[in-house]
């Protein structure tokens, strides 16, 4: 069966359905949500009940647009407060780090392929295979760390986020020059760098300006539906990257930092715009990874299992662990366990595997090898490293407690009023000086918005007699950091 015009809706809605339900139970066991995706795909595709799709430009497209989403979202929940401590190391491991592992890694390749005549992979190519997967999956981290809620030490989770938000765009400017030197059959050091710098200059100069742009829209355009801020500001992000993609620069770049200057800034329906990028996030992760695993054919892997599994050990042996310590020699607080937990946090995902596309569409020579053997190593990542990372960082005790999401009232406020809410359960101590509220010693610039007693919600007055067990909903103003 293939996709066509009249079945595609159909195809894809039992496909999502499928992989939604599949990721609910996988998600009791400790398996990443985006794996059960992955093998979604795999289990419909050729190789399973015959759903063909084999087209690497279409794919290419869909992962493109999808991963410009994802890194955008992304952006939008990194806090400038929770990078600013860790804004040095993350980008040197966005971007030092990467070009590390694609060296150590390409080397490795080059030496352990010339055993394997079938296989046999020349030194620039071995290094674009590399590239290919030289970076951290923004996808799997957000997902992982965030359907989790993980909390960790040492600010250790926004460096995880800010390295895997943004060195995708050091991957793919690794992975488009070194497809361009292959074309060529040339290596001009000096074309490379002006390539880098270019991609680097104008991703970050029209990410900034159009990230500043979509704010003082947003603020001033008063449209009369609020349904049509997210859907605004989606236009733009997607005009964002097709712009500076047009004009050479870094896309995926561009449209993470414009999410960064989004998210920390205050919008009109902010909540509304931020609910909607993230339930559109998970549906293009959703279709991003079917997609990929329908391309794959898993019998055409096992050919390249055993050279596969080498590959995947030193990246995460080797390769991984050793361009953190690299990056972060400079910042001798950096504690040993947390360097070894950011080495395990090397996860393979989607982003990868739409890299590895981009030799195949420019016809590179052995490109399909590149392709299984990076769809493999992905496959094992999030197999290996995705499923232990919650254990690890309890074993090394840099776990946090788990931020409670959302209050038993089911109210929220908007962040913009500059004002928190609170819930807390009464206990009998704190009713000692009497059971009504005005005898509570409620302090200054906090007030009770509402008591629930079992299933009954109370609005209350100081009048309003209290029991041992009652919740109170509290607001309190928020004192602003200097």
């Amino acid at each position: 069966m293939t996709f066509s015009a009249e079945n595609i809706l159909l195809v894809g809605s039992v496909l999502i359905f499928v992989s939604i339900i599949i990721s609910k139970t996988g998600y009791r066991f400790g398996i990443p949500t985006l794996l059960l995706f992955l093998m979604v795909g795999m289990l419909f595709g050729s190789d399973g009940l015959g759903l063909q799709f084999n087209n690497a430009h279409e794919a290419q497209f869909i992962g493109t647009i999808a991963l410009s989403i994802i890194l955008f979202t992304g952006g939008m929940d990194t806090k400038f407060s929770e990078i600013r401590p860790v804004i040095v190391q993350g980008l040197l491991l966005s971007t030092v780090g990467v070009v590390i592992t694609t060296l150590l890694t390409g080397a490795f390749i080059y030496f352990i392929t010339g055993w394997d005549k079938a296989i046999d992979m020349s030194l620039a190519t071995s290094i674009l295979l590399a590239a290919t997967m030289s970076s951290t999956d923004s996808a799997s981290v957000f997902s992982l760390l965030r359907s989790q809620r993980m909390n960790l030490k040492d600010n250790l989770r926004p460096m995880l986020e800010l390295e895997s938000g943004s060195n995708d765009p050091m991957a793919y400017m690794l992975t488009i020059v070194l497809i361009q030197v292959i074309t060529a059959g040339e290596i001009n050091a000096a074309t490379i760098a002006k390539e880098i710098t270019l991609q680097f200059l104008f991703g970050g100069c029209i990410g900034y300006a159009m990230g500043r742009a979509a704010v003082k829209l947003l603020q001033k355009i008063g449209l009369p539906n609020p349904s049509l801020y997210p859907i605004l500001l989606l236009s733009m992000v997607i005009f964002t990257f097709t712009i500076t993609d047009a004009i050479d620069g870094n896309g995926y770049l561009a449209v993470y930092l414009m999410g960064i200057i989004v998210g920390n800034e205050k919008m009109v329906n902010k909540r509304e715009v931020t609910t909607f990028m993230e339930g559109l996030t998970w549906l293009f992760q959703i279709v991003m990874f079917i997609i990929l695993g329908l391309l794959v054919n898993p019998h055409e892997m096992l050919p390249i299992a055993g050279i596969g599994l080498l590959i995947a050990v030193f990246v995460i042996v080797v390769a991984r662990p050793v361009s953190v310590v690299i990056c972060l020699l400079p910042f001798k607080k950096t504690k040993k366990k947390s360097k070894l937990f950011l080495s395990w946090v090397g996860l393979r995902g989607a982003t990868p595997i739409i890299f590895a596309t981009y030799p195949v569409v420019a016809e590179v020579e052995g490109s399909d090898y590149i392709f299984n053997i990076v769809f493999f190593i992905t496959l094992l990542s999030l197999l290996i490293q995705g499923t232990t990372i919650s254990s690890l960082a309890k074993a090394l005790h840099l776990d946090l407690p788990e931020k409670p999401k959302g209050n038993d009232f089911g109210v929220e406020i908007n962040e913009d009023v500059g004002s928190s809410l609170n819930e807390i359960t009464l206990t009998r101590a704190m009713l000692a000086n009497g059971n009504k509220l005005k005898d509570m010693n409620i302090p200054k610039g906090r007030l009770v918005m509402m008591v629930k007693r079992g299933n009954e919600f109370i609005i209350p007055n100081g009048q309003v007699e209290l029991y041992e067990g009652d919740k109170l909903l509290i607001i309190s103003e928020e004192k602003k950091e200097e």
